[in-house]
């Protein structure tokens, strides 16, 4: 009974979440205290020197009892002249998820539908499911290849109002030709987000970046994250029509991107070839991984365009066995197509030969 009305039953201690949240468990890879981390794809190298004291320098002149600018108008300004776009085809947000959150609430919801490939990034499916989208996957070939014909059956079969497609895939590491775009958008009606966190790892020419001008439901999602060493930061943008760049400010929170990182993302730009420059060191030491992983007998290591390799044995617990010899890696061994799998990030040489250390006394 309650106590206010004793005819009632008790109030609540209490409220229950939504039903469809009941059983979820928090997105997130472990941060555990080890001594190789080579679990969340973050660059080892710290940002260059100089950058910190820069941002210091240029945030003590800062009203931090002002609000920040809410059109992020000078970040994006300054994103387009590098990447010769007007500042109305570019948006930027905390992180690359944060796009990926607001392209969702702009254009899904229950009466749409999303399609992504499988393997795929894993916070497609909590994006969608809390912007209450129903979503689809097809799987890539054999290969984990998304190939024309792959794209064309899927987007014939399904007929979705927004793709998503990684490129390189995370967490195969394969990147996909642009005839593949092509197929996704000019086979439907959707909105085709390229989702490009690690495209400054792969070769230039498998960027999406010239496709804008051909495909005009096309955009493309990057991060500060990983090539730019900045994944404390959570810095992301948006590259697309401006009907997309007005349509995401519809849903954004209120002066969403603070003041001090709209100057920190300014200063990491004027600051790009001193930021990106170890991108030859990581894929020297990316190939280097992957011919060691060949000479082992029962691994399999597949090729990859960005700075991790997806790794398959036979071995039972490979993630635990690897933790208990001080190496963190991403599991992936219970995903569908994955089983046996686990995501190595490309470290320093130093934590690369770690790795392989590890792994070869599992082996034994």
């Amino acid at each position: 009974m309650s106590a206010l009305d004793p005819g009632k039953a008790p109030l609540p201690d209490r409220v229950p979440v939504r039903a469809d949240l009941a059983e979820v468990t928090p997105y997130g890879a472990p941060q555990l205290d080890v001594a190789v981390r080579l679990n969340t794809n973050e660059t080892a190298e710290p940002p260059p020197p100089g950058y910190l004291a820069e941002v210091g320098r240029r945030i003590q002149g800062l009203e931090l009892n002002r609000y920040p600018d809410r059109g992020v108008s000078e970040l994006r300004r300054a994103l387009g002249q590098r990447l010769g776009l007007p500042l109305a085809e570019g948006w930027a947000a905390n992180g690359s998820n944060e796009i990926l959150q607001q392209l969702l609430q702009a254009y899904g919801g229950p009466d749409r539908l999303a399609l992504g490939v499988r393997p795929g990034y894993s916070m497609y499916p909590e994006l969608c499911r809390t912007s209450l989208t129903p979503m689809v996957e097809v799987d890539l070939d054999a290969a984990f290849q998304l190939t024309p014909q792959v794209a064309a059956e899927a987007v014939a079969a399904h007929d979705p109002d927004l793709i998503l497609v990684p490129t390189p895939n995370n967490p195969v590491g394969t990147p996909v030709a642009h005839e593949a775009l092509r197929a996704l958008h000019d086979g439907s009606r959707a909105l085709v987000v390229v989702d490009e966190a690690y495209i400054e790892f792969a070769d230039d020419h498998l960027a999406a970046l010239p496709l804008l001008e051909e495909l005009p439901r096309l955009v493309i999602v990057r991060t500060l994250s990983k090539a730019f060493r900045l994944a404390g930061l959570r810095l992301g943008y948006l590259l697309g029509p401006a009907w997309v760049v007005e349509d995401v400010q519809k849903v954004r929170l209120p002066y969403h991107l603070d003041a001090v990182k709209q100057i920190a993302g300014l200063v990491a730009l004027e600051q790009e070839a001193a930021f990106l420059d170890h991108r030859r060191r990581i894929a020297s030491e990316r190939e280097r991984v992957a011919a060691a992983l060949a000479q082992r007998a029962g691994v399999e290591g597949f090729p990859s365009a960005a700075n991790f390799v997806l790794v398959r044995t036979d071995v039972d617990d490979l993630f635990e066995r690897l933790l208990a010899h001080g190496v963190l890696v991403r599991d992936f061994s219970t995903r569908p197509r994955l089983e046996g799998c686990v995501r190595v990030t490309i470290g320093t040489e130093a934590e690369n030969d770690a790795f392989l250390a590890a792994l070869d006394r599992v082996l034994a």
